[in-house]
């Protein structure tokens, strides 16, 4: 892992911080649109809490995985210009608005704790990316980063129904959100 390489790498906490607040902005971001659907087990453990709709998990995995390609390509495309370089969702009685942090916040500590035994990823998507561009070895285990995230996700999406007992009927990507003040074309409220 290049970035947490000391002793001018910004570290295990770095890293860490760097992959939770990169969800808190990109959820607070474009999390209105798309749910913050960033991760295929998260996509999958929604669907099976009944939180999303199953015509949108592979359309979902598929962009994710493709995006992490493209980022990690680019990262590729930086990283090689540097010396030294070797390849190596919330519940609706959540308060509105800290959903975003809070999920960025859990991956940091994930992070914080796992990156020292395996240098963690959580997200098959984005594991996937460096895999496709390093080939070999990381394509070899490439299937672990899946079936454990996907796993994970599948128990949490289970689990949550079950002691909820919620049906996961309301829209995920609405929820939190005050739509009193919600844009107005033409005359007519646009729906959240």
């Amino acid at each position: 892992m290049l970035a947490a390489r000391a002793p001018t790498g910004i570290g295990m906490l770095g890293v860490a911080l760097a992959f939770g607040l990169t969800v808190v902005t990109m959820a607070y971001a474009v999390g209105h649109i798309s749910g913050g659907h960033f991760n295929p087990a998260v996509t999958l453990g929604l669907w099976l809490g009944r939180r999303t709709p199953g015509r949108d998990v592979l359309p979902y995995a598929v962009a994710q995985v493709v995006a992490a390609v493209a980022a990690a390509a680019v990262l590729l495309v930086v990283a090689e210009g540097r010396p030294g370089y070797r390849p190596g969702v919330t519940d609706h009685r959540a308060p509105a608005g800290l959903g975003p942090l809070a999920i960025g916040l859990a991956l940091t500590l994930i992070h914080l704790i796992s990156i020292p035994v395996t240098n963690t990823s959580v997200n098959p998507a984005r594991s996937t990316g460096p895999a496709v561009l390093m080939g070999g070895r990381a394509l070899a285990q490439l299937w672990l980063f899946w079936l454990a995230p996907l796993l994970r996700a599948a128990l949490a999406g289970v689990a949550y129904r079950h002691i909820t007992g919620e049906t996961g009927a309301e829209p995920v990507a609405a929820e939190g959100q005050d739509v009193a003040d919600a844009p107005v074309r033409d005359g007519e409220k646009i729906k959240a």
